[in-house]
C-alpha cells in the first residue's frame, strides 16, 4: 500500500505549491479548502497570484520573485519530518519546477513516507494554456518524481509525447504506462454514452469511475478532485475507493456550480459536498 505509514496524524501537513485568485475557487484556494476541511494543515506557497481566473476576464499576474527562496525556508522548517505530502497544481513560470523539486527532496530526506502529487496543469483540448517552458519544466523535473499524477485526457497526451489525447481507456492505459508513475490518476474521459469520469493506472489494479456527464466546464474542478484524492489516500483509503471519493465529490461539486449565479464552485458552507455523490458514481475495472 502506497501510504502505509501515513493513517491521519493529527495533524497531517500538505504543502501545496499552487496558483491564488483574490476571487474566485480555483487553485490553491480549492486545494486548501478540501484539505482543511478534511483535517489536514496546509502550508500554502501562491506560485501566482492573480485577481481572478483569466477566463472570467483581464487579470493582473504577479508571480513572486522570490518563490525559490520560500520554499528554501520550508525546507529548513523543524517540522518538516511531519509533512504527509506536497501537492503542486499550476506554475508560474517554468524556473518553479525546480525549485518545487528541491522543496520535494528536503521533505523525502526528512520524512521518506512523505508522498508527492503533481496536478501537472499546462493545458485542455485546445491545447497548452502555459508556455512551452514551464509544461516541459513540469514534464521533465517534477512527472518523475511524482508518486501520482493527475493529469486531464490532453495532459496525459502531452505529456506522455502522444499527438491527440486518448480516445479509450485501452490508449489512455498505454500512455500512463509510458509515464512510469506509480499512480497516474487520469480525468476527463469519456465512460459511454453521456457518462464521463476518471480512471486510476496503478500496479496492481486499475479502475474507473464515472458518472453522468454535465454539459460545459467548471473552473477549478481539477484542482478539487487531486486534492480529494490526495486527501483520501493518505487517510488509508485504497485506490478504487479513492478514486470514487475524489470522483464523487467533483461532480457534487460542479452540480452545485452549475446551479449557481456565477457558476463557480460553491466553497462556502459546502464541505458536506466533499463525501457526497456516492451514489452518482459507477467504479469499474477498465476494459
Amino acid at each position: 500500500m502506497l501510504y502505509r505509514n501515513l493513517r491521519m496524524k493529527k495533524p497531517s501537513t500538505v504543502i501545496v505549491a499552487s496558483s491564488h485568485v483574490s476571487a474566485g475557487a480555483v487553485g490553491g484556494r480549492v486545494s486548501g479548502f478540501v484539505l482543511e476541511s478534511l483535517g489536514f494543515r496546509v502550508v500554502a506557497v501562491p506560485t501566482v497570484l492573480l485577481s481572478w481566473h483569466p477566463g472570467v476576464g483581464p487579470s493582473t499576474r504577479v508571480v513572486p520573485d522570490r518563490f525559490a527562496d520560500v520554499l528554501v525556508d520550508l525546507a529548513g522548517a523543524p517540522w518538516l519530518a511531519d509533512v504527509a505530502a506536497v501537492l503542486s497544481g499550476y506554475l508560474g513560470e517554468p524556473d518553479q519546477a525546480a525549485a518545487v523539486a528541491s522543496l520535494v527532496g528536503a521533505v523525502r530526506l526528512a520524512n521518506p513516507d512523505t508522498v508527492y502529487v503533481c496536478d501537472p496543469v499546462i493545458g485542455d483540448i485546445g491545447g497548452l494554456y502555459v508556455p512551452a517552458a514551464t509544461a516541459h519544466a513540469i514534464r521533465e523535473r517534477l512527472v518523475p518524481l511524482a508518486d501520482v499524477i493527475t493529469p486531464n485526457v490532453a495532459e496525459l497526451a502531452w505529456l506522455s509525447s502522444r499527438a491527440s489525447g486518448p480516445t479509450d481507456i485501452g490508449a489512455a492505459r498505454t500512455a500512463a504506462t509510458a509515464l512510469g508513475v506509480r499512480e497516474t490518476v487520469v480525468t476527463s474521459l469519456s465512460a459511454g454514452t453521456g457518462r464521463t469520469g476518471a480512471a486510476v493506472f496503478s500496479a496492481p489494479e486499475s479502475r474507473i469511475a464515472s458518472h453522468p456527464e454535465l454539459p460545459g466546464e467548471t473552473r477549478g474542478a481539477g484542482d478539487l478532485f487531486a486534492a480529494r484524492y490526495l486527501a483520501a489516500r493518505l487517510a488509508g483509503d485504497d485506490t478504487p475507493v479513492a478514486l470514487r471519493c475524489a470522483a464523487a465529490a467533483t461532480f457534487a461539486f460542479v452540480t452545485a456550480a452549475q446551479a449557481s449565479d456565477d457558476g463557480a464552485l460553491p466553497l462556502a458552507g459546502n464541505a458536506a459536498l466533499l463525501s457526497g455523490g456516492l451514489e452518482d458514481v459507477a467504479l469499474a475495472e477498465p476494459r
